[in-house]
């Protein structure tokens, strides 16, 4: 599907073409005029009637609109309050931008005149851009609304960027552009229903980006994974219908070989430990680690940048059966170390156990692995951030300068040796879980057994931050594909 709104960068003092509506959207600072000297005549007399109104203040919660006539024709205007300047920040920015998405919606195209605020320069122009044009992203394959067609979509946006801005936009436009595709993609498989999105149907779709960017690609099936001794993907993947798979793609010739990992449970009940039956729909997205790599695996071939990537993406779906695993099973790893099961429902560690372990094995010069891993890292730090656990205090600055850049957020917790204490096991070396207290660094902990020698890993707990409900800021609810704004990111800026 991956579709995003088109952004074009116009010079100030143009209105952008003219839409179905003719639909021009500009922000104002609370107890400030309008800043929209760059887009013509028309629109600054027109937002300052709007701004001279009785009870306009710029507040955020506000909005004002009118008619105007501009040299192509009959338009409207619509002048969005956005708060005191000092307090606006990106997720305000990207609040704005959704909802200016939503309104222009059957416009087909807007112009979008952006005031000066604090988030100048080329990396702030490139989130800002990737942001709108992810504005207009909606799932709706299944929908039969309108007679059985989608409510219309906005088909994209002009851009006046912010005085003194013009070169950063137009730089950071086709790049902006890019990553946003990534992403979409990333969504669109995040959001595909289990029943369609089986470790069958992953795989294929990650056939289709290999062979479309001419990737290498292996798959181990079952039969490889029992070759292998990858007892904790086949354990997990036994009481599916549909057997467990690991993919594996390779682009670039040159450069540092830089490892991503991505948890792929298709969907996840809990297993034998089941899950509660609320919100377990959402589980459809316990596979959003393995659709961001793949997205950013995408970027990263279209932007041709010069790196050996390496992506590994397990796939596995959790289910109750009398193959299933079971709490007091003990299974061997890829790497041989031995896991006593205390949880089915802590699946996700055990599946990244044997990915890892054969992408350290390959020798890269850094690895992040990204998983939807544990409620515990949403109980921490709610939706607002990922937890970010490395033992590599470079690679967290890397990784946190990354996601900053990219307008994502990562918090780094620690990784003591005391919880992997916790992790030892009573009849194996480890256990697969231990309880609630610090949940997300025992789990990290484990991980970390799987990484060989290899310094320079992270695991991103993206838990939290791959979908959001209905009645988000974001106006579409569903997967982000969070993390690959922010891998991309770290890959561009990577020094050995």
């Amino acid at each position: 599907m991956v579709d995003v709104a088109s952004i074009a960068v116009v010079p100030r003092g143009e209105e952008g073409g003219p839409g179905e509506r003719g639909l021009v959207v500009a922000g104002c600072f609370e107890g400030e005029a309008p800043e929209v000297e760059g887009a013509g005549e028309a629109v600054r007399e027109a937002a300052r009637r709007l701004a001279g109104r009785a009870g306009w203040q710029g507040r955020d919660d506000q909005v004002a609109q009118t008619e105007i006539r501009m040299d192509w024709g009959p338009g409207v205007l619509t002048l969005y309050g956005l708060g005191k300047r000092g307090e606006l920040t990106f997720p305000r920015l990207r609040r704005w931008f959704a909802r200016a998405a939503e309104a222009a919606g059957g416009a087909g195209r807007a112009t979008l005149v952006l005031p000066r605020h604090a988030e100048t320069g080329g990396e702030a122009a490139g989130r800002i851009l990737r942001s709108l044009a992810l504005s207009a992203y909606r799932y709706d394959r299944f929908l039969n609304e309108n007679g059985g067609k989608a409510a219309p979509a906005l088909a994209g946006f002009a851009v006046v960027a912010p005085p003194g801005e013009e070169d950063a936009y137009h730089a950071a436009a086709a790049a902006a552009a890019t990553i946003a595709a990534a992403v979409a993609f990333a969504r669109d498989l995040a959001n595909a229903p289990p029943n369609e999105a089986s470790p069958a149907w992953m795989e294929e779709r990650a056939r289709e980006l290999a062979a479309s960017r001419g990737m290498e690609m292996t798959v181990l099936d079952a039969a490889e994974l029992a070759r292998r001794g990858m007892g904790g993907l086949l354990a997990v993947g036994a009481g599916a219908a549909v057997p467990p798979r690991l993919v594996r793609l390779a682009w670039g010739t040159a450069g540092p070989v830089i490892a991503l990992v991505g948890k792929g449970i298709t969907f996840d009940t809990g297993g034998i430990s089941i899950k509660p039956a609320a919100a377990m729909d959402e589980m459809k997205y316990d596979k959003a680690g393995a659709c961001a790599v793949l997205g950013a695996a995408r970027a990263v071939a279209d932007l041709g940048l010069p790196v050996r990537l390496r992506v590994y993406t397990p796939f596995a779906e959790n289910m109750p059966d009398s193959r299933a695993y079971r709490p007091g099973d003990i299974l061997r790893m890829y790497n041989g170390k031995t896991v006593e099961i205390t949880n089915t429902d802590a699946e996700g560690r055990l599946i990244l156990a044997d990915a890892l372990a054969w992408a350290a094995e390959e020798g890269p010069d850094a690895l992040a692995e990204l998983s939807t891993l544990t409620g515990h890292l949403v109980v921490a730090l709610g939706h607002q951030a990922a937890g970010l656990f490395t033992p590599d205090d470079a690679l967290a600055g890397d990784l946190t300068a990354a996601a900053a850049a990219a307008g994502e957020r990562l918090w780094r917790l620690p990784l003591y040796p005391e919880f992997l204490e916790e992790m030892k096991g009573v009849h194996a070396d480890l256990r697969n879980a231990a309880g609630r207290p610090g949940g997300a660094s025992t789990a990290a902990a484990f991980l970390s057994q799987f990484t060989g020698n290899l310094k320079a890993w992270a695991h991103l707990d993206i838990a939290g931050m791959e979908s959001v409900k209905p009645d988000s800021v974001l106006r579409n609810a569903g997967a982000t594909g969070f993390g690959v704004a922010t891998l991309v990111s770290w890959i561009r800026a990577y020094q050995p």
